[in-house]
């Protein structure tokens, strides 16, 4: 697998690459993670079983599509297949550390900039993955229909699929259709994903990684990011210098991160289930 692999990335990168040092590193919950080198370059690879493909090829199109807009450094894609009955995905290896204060400013600002690329309508030409699970992404221009469609709903009927009721789901739709009618935000492009776990630092520039794009309400990167574990202060502050958030957000932001629990609930259940339950009940206090 790895003499194919190294083959790819030379052909990839018009130099020959056989990799004589192969090691395995922390990666995500749904595949192996490794670094390899041939001892003058490093890739960072991701392995996973031959199904995993269609998740490789969609991060790659995301990570392609951030790099196109972001001023923010993202991992090139070197390239993606299959290679003894496993999906591979070939990235630029980075050396990766924690930020001080003023990186974290940096990455506020240089993700409001992100946000500031726009399209006319909500969604991607393309679908992909948010973890395991497909997140759909037509084109649509009614943003309360769009989130309540095919973010809250989706994942709800994938619960139901899975026999996890809780919730009458077309209530449920209709009231987070509700409570965002009217609301038309900028259909800004999104990092869709964006977690302490998906961000750090090279050389002191902010990095952002694992991505699951699409464009919509730029306050939803930055709902998730309040979610498991809030960035630092001087993110949100270096954001608000670009472009401050408007009115309400406050009052959107646990709309948004529904979506997520409710995609944790799906994938781990557990107390992620009872989360969603009362993230839900504070929703409907508004």
């Amino acid at each position: 697998m790895w003499h194919f692999i190294s083959e790819k990335i030379s052909d990839c990168i018009h130099h020959d690459f056989i990799c004589d040092d192969i090691r395995e590193v922390s990666g995500g919950d749904s595949h192996r993670a490794f670094k390899i080198s041939d001892g003058r370059k490093r890739f960072f690879v991701k392995i996973d079983d031959q199904s995993s493909q269609s998740h490789f090829e969609a991060e790659a199109r995301s990570l392609a599509l951030l790099q196109q807009a972001a001023d923010v450094k993202i991992p090139k894609v070197i390239c993606s297949g299959i290679a003894n009955e496993n999906s591979y995905l070939v990235l630029e290896h980075l050396s990766l550390s924690d930020g001080e204060s003023t990186d974290w400013y940096e990455m506020g600002k240089q993700l409001a900039k992100l946000h500031l690329h726009t399209e006319q309508h909500y969604g991607c030409h393309f679908n992909n993955y948010i973890g395991r699970t497909v997140q759909v992404n037509p084109w649509t221009d009614d943003w309360a229909g769009f989130f309540s469609d095919f973010r809250i709903a989706k994942l709800l009927q994938l619960m139901a699929s899975q026999g996890i009721h809780f919730v009458d789901i077309d209530k449920a739709r209709e009231q987070i259709y509700t409570l965002l009618k009217g609301y038309q935000p900028k259909a800004s492009l999104l990092h869709g994903d964006l977690w302490r776990g998906n961000v750090a630092f090279f050389k002191h520039a902010p990095v952002i990684f694992d991505p699951a794009s699409y464009f919509g309400d730029r306050e939803t990167d930055l709902a998730m990011s309040e979610l498991f574990g809030t960035f630092p202060k001087p993110f949100y502050q270096g954001y608000e210098a670009v472009w401050p958030l408007p009115e309400g957000y406050q009052q959107r932001k646990p709309i948004y991160q529904l979506y997520h629990i409710l995609n944790h609930a799906l994938m781990f259940g557990g107390h992620y289930v009872d989360s969603a339950k009362a993230t839900l009940k504070q929703i409907q206090k508004h």
